[in-house]
């Protein structure tokens, strides 16, 4: 029993430990390329207007800047 648990628990951190380095991974390429970052923020707004039945029109940049700091 104990030898399963201990198998079990192995899976578990190695699972932990390959989310932690696609999460990484996702922050590197994110902080090297503002275009992606920029996407990445459009489909963060997507998804919130989606779940909150909320309409968001962006114009220029300052107004979305401040949309995103509205919902932080």
């Amino acid at each position: 029993m104990a030898k399963k648990a201990a198998e079990a628990n192995l899976i578990v951190r190695r699972e932990e430990t390959a989310a932690m380095r696609s999460q990484a991974n996702t922050a590197k390429l994110l902080q090297d390329n503002p275009t992606l970052m920029r996407l990445r923020e459009l489909e963060v707004l997507e998804k919130i207007a989606a779940t909150a039945k909320l309409n968001i029109v962006l114009g220029d940049k300052g107004l979305t800047d401040r949309v995103v700091n509205v919902l932080l």
